[in-house]
């Protein structure tokens, strides 16, 4: 294994400041990217997994493979060019009127560490045979460097893995790793984890882990403020600092896109994180292993974790751009030349494509009207607790108009998602309940938060804004005869029938009616 030895401190010091000359740039690919930064400073990259953009400045293969629901067939999603962004429009063309599911997360190590569908563990996942449901391939965009890509959107029951890995670290190797995550999607599910475990998805104890946390449940370990806060997970444990339990120095993070780190060596490991958009990175946590049992020596184990806990465990949320795994213990300075391209690369919020979702203005007040071709002249609106669609014109009743028209809110589950507060009801909100639709009072609930989000995304159809469901992601808000629902393409529900699917989940945001 390389040693991050092999560099002097003279050396190391003048490699960084030559490698951040060269990423202070963002409208072109760097010539150094995070990888090549890592192994500049001795510490290569054994596993780099990205939906957005290279990692390696030569690095011109696939980033990531999506199925369409239609036919089942598959499409590598690749870059635009080498060291560069990813390419967007092959994805949109392929998934057109359909929906697109995340089946393989590359890796563009060489080593061929790459993700897929997590299998059953000490947890059983939701899909057949106990496998974990995949990501949505559009529940997740975002711009890099002005360009068009997709995150991985994880809800709870989605996850990946790799249990034969090839170069990762084991046993007390050291080992460094980073993430870049959305930092407003996240819950206090077990566990949305990035990095190193079992490689038989079952819990076999302390310290056969080491890998990023990211969330707010309180458990084991915690930070200052309500969360979320950057962890290690390290298996029976999360940890903010050297024990299980408070850490005042691991404070609540919550930026929109978030770089967090990982790093562990024989008997010393640490927690850094920062802004992904500008700024450094600060350390949160810097000495020994846990003093309790198993931890000191660790005993990784190598796998490859994303959106789950080692054991399987699936009932987190989160989203992640980008990240790698590293043979060896990286240097600071190292990370902060990384940290430098990450900012470089120019993540920044997506309108959500074809220009409607921009409309959709946390405090502005819009109407949904639907763009199927029988009913352009029906609103979504609410009659008593019922939401259906009406005809709404400029004849109709104030109280119909009202009825119609929608406050919108940053998501109450998550601020990169909106909720859609009653024009004439303040405090009720549009709310999926056993699928259908509903206008419900805000009762402070997780599971309310979560049933009143909703992530727009260009329209299904070509036309208009489609609402993903933020817990139900392959499910969007459709009009069925006149009633409305979150509905999948395709299912055992009338609702889910896939005739004029694409249509019905395409609405087109006007102005409001009151």
């Amino acid at each position: 294994m390389l040693k991050k030895a092999l560099l002097s401190a003279g050396a190391a010091v003048a490699l960084v400041a030559g490698l951040l000359v060269g990423i202070t740039t963002p409208s072109q690919a760097a010539t150094s990217l995070a990888c090549d930064i890592y192994a500049a400073g001795g510490t290569p990259c054994v596993a780099a997994h990205s939906t957005t953009r290279a990692l390696y400045a030569a690095y011109n293969g696939p980033l990531y493979q999506v199925r369409r629901s239609s036919d089942n067939t598959t499409r590598d999603i690749g870059l635009l060019s080498a060291g560069g962004y990813a390419n967007a429009a092959t994805q949109d063309s392929f998934c057109a009127n359909t929906t697109c599911l995340i089946t393989i997360i590359y890796d563009q190590s060489g080593r061929n560490n790459r993700l897929t569908q997590a299998p059953p563990g000490g947890f059983s996942g939701p899909a057949p045979g106990g496998y974990d449901n995949l990501a949505v391939a559009t529940a997740a965009p975002t711009m890099i460097n002005g360009h068009k890509a997709y995150g991985v959107y994880v809800a709870p029951g989605t996850g990946y893995r790799n249990n034969s890995t090839n170069g990762v670290a084991k046993g007390d190797q050291p080992e460094g790793m980073y993430a870049v995550f959305d930092g407003t999607h996240y819950n206090g599910g077990c566990c949305f984890d990035y990095g190193n475990a079992e490689t038989n998805s079952r819990d076999n104890g302390n310290g056969t882990m080491e890998a990023i946390y990211f969330g707010n449940i309180k458990v084991w370990g915690y930070g200052t403020g309500n969360g979320p806060w950057v962890m290690a997970d390290l298996e029976n444990g999360l940890f903010s600092g050297v024990n299980p339990g408070y850490n005042a120095n691991d404070p609540t993070v919550n930026h929109r896109y978030l770089t967090a780190i990982i790093k562990g060596e024989p008997n010393h490991w640490a927690i850094r994180a920062g802004n992904a958009q500008s700024g450094s990175l600060s350390t949160y946590y810097n000495g020994p292993r846990p003093n309790v049992s198993g931890y000191n020596p660790m005993k990784k184990e190598g796998a490859i974790i994303l959106g789950i806990g080692g054991d399987n465990s699936n009932g987190s949320a989160g989203t992640f751009y980008e990240g790698v795994m590293t043979s060896g213990y990286p240097s600071d300075a190292t990370e902060n030349a990384v940290q430098a391209d990450i900012v470089a690369a120019g993540y920044t919020t997506s309108s959500g494509g074809g220009g409607t979702p921009g409309t959709l203005t946390p405090g502005s007040s819009i109407s949904l009207r639907a763009t199927t071709s029988c009913c352009t002249t029906r609103y979504i609106r609410h009659q008593n607790d019922q939401v259906i669609t009406s005809v709404i014109t400029s004849s109709s009743s104030s109280l119909d108009k009202s009825d119609a028209s929608w406050i919108v809110r940053s998501g109450l589950a998550g601020s990169s998602c909106l909720s859609f507060e009653s024009r004439n009801y303040p405090g009720d909100y549009l709310r999926h309940q056993n699928y259908q639709l509903y206008r419900q009072h805000n009762d402070g609930s997780t599971l309310f938060a979560a049933d009143a989000t909703f992530c727009p995304q260009a329209g299904k159809s070509g036309q208009g804004t489609s609402l993903a469901s933020y817990n139900f992601p392959t499910r969007f808000i459709r009009h069925y005869n006149n009633i409305v629902y979150i509905a999948s393409n395709g299912g055992s529900n009338s609702f889910d029938s896939a005739t004029s699917w694409a249509a019905d989940v395409s609405w087109s945001v006007d102005q409001p009616w009151a």
